[in-house]
């Protein structure tokens, strides 16, 4: 936050307009024009000035009441959901490790799930190499066949 409290800009215009302030009454006697410039600059920088200490308490006041809201929200350990219930961190501790649990389970279930169809997987891929087999046995016999007819 530093050392004047994030009013860095309200310091700086301020200590611009202070300045104007002080160095008018100076310059009142040379330039009717210096005159005008002071007229319109003075005001000019203590409204800035003012604005910017303005817009800084409200980002401060924001800024507060959420980590109040916040503080307040942890310290009554309490939720208030959309439909008007309050739940407490513990019950949603409480079904967060339930709900994992059953996580844990689903993940289970789909490895063993994994497990069969890579079983399955494999015994067609032997069934395919036994029919391959089979028909390779079935074309051997029909070219012995062929051969032995034309002898």
């Amino acid at each position: 936050m530093g050392y004047v409290g994030n009013h860095l800009a309200t310091l700086v215009t301020g200590v611009f307009a202070a300045i104007l302030t002080g160095l008018w009454p100076y310059f009142v006697d040379f330039a009717p024009i210096l005159d005008f410039v002071f007229i319109m600059a003075v005001p000019i920088t203590w409204f800035l000035t003012f604005t910017c200490w303005i817009s800084q308490k409200s980002t401060d006041y924001m800024h507060h009441h959420a980590h109040a809201e916040k503080k307040s929200l942890s310290s009554s350990q309490t939720i208030q959901t959309t439909t008007g219930n309050q739940v407490s961190i513990l019950e949603i501790k409480q079904i967060q490790s339930e709900l994992t649990l059953d996580l844990n389970n689903l993940k289970e279930t789909v490895k063993l799930k994994d497990s069969e169809i890579e079983r399955l997987n494999q015994e067609i891929s032997n069934l395919q190499t036994l029919v391959q087999i089979e028909s390779l046995k079935t074309e051997l016999a029909n070219l012995k066949m062929l051969a032995s007819k034309r002898k």
